[in-house]
């Protein structure tokens, strides 16, 4: 996305936080088939990430306020709820099954890395600690959090194993959250 469109979503997002139904009306305009793409190439079903699509703007209307707090990019946040909202109609289809994020997850009540990068408002400090990472982790990083692909995709991209794929963005993620501690 340009420059410019990264600029007029932010303007449009915070516009919609205060209710401005143009401004939503707009935003759907610039943002509606790159947030539907996410969902599209999510659940592989056009109907479902139709549907889903609508519960995403119903988030983005009730949440905009959040997103500014957030720190996040506007585009990023937009992402990561269309991301989320996908996720969580996926988790709806299958039966419950342990997640290899679960079962090891960090004992910790600090924000994941994910989130640690999506609050912070300086995209440069992200980017430097991206590049500090091996170049087909910081892509396999950038594919799930940013550009919306499933574990699975990005195994299949990478060609390695998905649990091998699980453990790169598991260990990028790690390093990514010492690197932006350690720069702020």
């Amino acid at each position: 996305m340009t420059a410019l469109a990264t600029d007029l979503i932010e303007r449009l997002l915070s516009r919609v936080a205060m209710k401005d139904r143009a401004a939503f009306d707009a935003l759907y305009e610039v943002a509606g088939a790159k947030l539907f793409g996410v969902c599209r190439r999510l659940l592989k079903d056009e109907a479902d990430a139709e549907e889903v699509m609508q519960e995403v703007w119903i988030r983005i209307w009730q949440k905009a306020a959040s997103a500014q707090t957030s720190g996040a990019p506007a585009t990023a946040w937009l992402v990561t709820v269309a991301r989320n909202a996908a996720i969580d109609r996926l988790r709806a289809r299958k039966p419950q099954a342990s997640d290899i994020d679960t079962e090891f997850s960090l004992a910790s009540n600090d924000p994941s890395p994910e989130q640690d990068a999506l609050a912070s408002d300086d995209r440069r400090q992200l980017d430097v600690c991206l590049e500090t990472l091996e170049t087909a982790k910081a892509d396999a990083i950038r594919g799930a959090y940013l550009d919306g692909y499933t574990y699975d995709e990005l195994a299949k991209r990478h060609d390695v194993p998905l649990n091998t794929m699980r453990t790169w963005l598991r260990r990028g993620l790690i390093k990514l959250k010492a690197c932006l501690e350690g720069q702020s």
